[in-house]
């Protein structure tokens, strides 16, 4: 079986007559003749040959829709259209029969509603071959950057008992029995006894754990599951997804920009020049999907133009202050069109403000920068200067086309007196966080970070539009089959 030759290097083979072995799985049995045999290895088929004359009723027969095959047989020139290249069986060996009546995936088209239903199969539709391929890739590049840029990657933990949002919103870890569960005197459970001696949960972030590691390595960055216990059911939230979050230190919000683009680009760049096959492919179905939909609502440029969009682009800088001003003045906040009046500096920005600043207004990725501190995080930089009598913080968050936020960041907050005092205006517990607070007794530096959603990445880069369909298993609420 090792020396099976893969699809993929067949169809660009120019050495015919040699006999190969390849294995795979039936997309198509046509005439009992023509097998278009797939092994993943690529998007295109192989189309195999079967001398229906030589092989037995009992074989042909077999030779269904999903069925795993072993053909051994000679690699001559295709006279068929479509292909350059086939192969003519001499034998044909089923490695795993699949029965036609019950196989869920026969050869039309499917709603990405109902393959979501059957997500441990949804690998073997074209469409999810590319999206998993590109995910791969772009999860290399991630990787490939940071490397090139001398950052240590740091494995931070997935169970922790720290909330680094401070949004309350955790999976909690345990191993107490449900049904005798012990309790303290004044009738709280008694985490004492759990696993860990404490309560813990499963991680928001791996920020915070970052930033001791950058505090002393430099520059670091963790790529990892994250988890979030949002009862969010829209196309751009998971309970479980993946983050990458690199930290910096001796870095300020202008560093952390010019990073956050840098990345950015440089995986787009990656994606169009190593998944040329599988980016194409999915820019035709999204055309053929919005030829259904109204010319409004159809997307000014095609997946392939917006991802260029982004490279030729330097993104937009502005600061929230001067958002707000576009946003009050913009005809549909005039009109009343956005679900979410925009009518006072301090306003938290929804998903439809965002993606009217970048689609309509500037028609370019933007930064935003120097956020409220009322809308931000406890460890979010405070700047010096106010505006309209109320603080902000050295935040900013990079807005995509047809995405909203897809990263989103900060200075950190290095100063100890300052750290403490936002801490405690928002109830966050200092002795809890003491080993965060060390890294501001000891030798404390301007240091700042940012996170990038994996998924909303991918969901980009693919041009697909729910964000369940760029997950291999999506964790929902109420869903958590497979």
């Amino acid at each position: 079986m090792i020396k099976r030759e893969k699809v993929k290097d067949l169809l660009v083979t120019t050495t015919f007559g040699k006999e190969v072995i390849v294995m795979g799985w039936v997309k198509t049995f046509r005439n009992n003749q023509f097998i278009a045999l797939n092994d993943g290895s690529c998007m295109a088929n192989l189309q195999v040959v079967v001398d229906f004359e030589q092989t037995p009723d009992e074989i042909l027969k077999k030779i269904t829709t999903g069925a795993a095959l072993k053909i051994t047989g000679k690699l001559v020139e295709s006279l068929g259209k479509g292909q350059t290249v086939e192969v003519k069986a001499s034998s044909v060996e089923i490695l795993g029969e699949s029965d036609a009546e019950k196989f869920p995936l026969q050869p039309k088209k499917h709603s990405l509603e109902f393959l979501r239903e059957i997500a441990h199969l949804r690998f073997r539709t074209n469409t999810f071959n590319a999206v998993f391929k590109i995910r791969h890739h772009l999860a290399f590049a991630v990787h490939q950057f940071f490397h090139e840029r001398g950052f240590v990657y740091l494995h931070t933990p997935i169970i922790t008992a720290s909330d680094a949002e401070g949004a309350g919103e955790m999976f909690r870890v345990t191993t107490l029995d449900f049904d005798k569960t012990p309790r303290t005197e004044t009738g709280e459970v008694n985490f004492k006894e759990d696993f860990f001696g404490r309560s813990a949960n499963l991680t928001v972030s791996g920020q915070l754990e970052g930033e001791l590691g950058a505090m002393a390595l430099g520059e670091i960055y963790t790529f990892g599951p994250t988890f979030r216990a949002e009862n969010s059911n829209t196309t751009r939230h998971l309970a479980e997804f993946w983050m990458i979050e690199p930290e910096v230190a001796f870095a300020d919000i202008e560093d952390n920009m010019n990073l956050a683009e840098d990345l950015l680009k440089y995986v787009i760049k990656h994606a169009l020049e190593n998944c040329k096959d599988e980016l194409e492919f999915l820019k035709n179905r999204l055309l053929e999907e919005e030829k259904n939909k109204p010319q409004a609502e159809r997307s000014e440029l095609n997946l392939l133009e917006k991802l260029h969009f982004c490279l030729d682009n330097n993104f937009e800088r502005l600061t929230y202050t001067e958002a707000i001003e576009i946003l009050k003045r913009s005809k549909p906040n005039q009109k009343k069109q956005f679900n979410y009046i925009i009518d006072e500096w301090g306003a938290d920005l929804q998903s439809e403000h965002e993606r009217y600043l970048v689609e309509k207004h500037f028609k370019k990725p933007v930064i935003l920068t120097n956020y409220p501190a009322d809308i931000k995080s406890f460890y979010m930089r405070q700047n010096d200067e106010e505006v309209n009598g109320q603080k902000t913080v050295a935040a900013m968050d990079i807005l995509f086309p047809g995405i909203g936020e897809i990263v989103g960041g900060s200075q950190r907050e290095e100063r100890l007196d300052k750290l403490t005092q936002r801490m405690q205006d928002m109830g966050i517990p200092q002795d809890e966080l003491y080993w965060y607070l060390d890294t501001r007794r000891f030798g404390s530096a301007p240091h700042a970070g940012f996170g990038l959603g994996f998924e909303r990445l991918v969901l980009f880069v693919t041009g697909m539009t729910n964000i369940r369909d760029v997950i291999p298993f999506p964790r929902f609420p109420k869903n958590a089959e497979f």
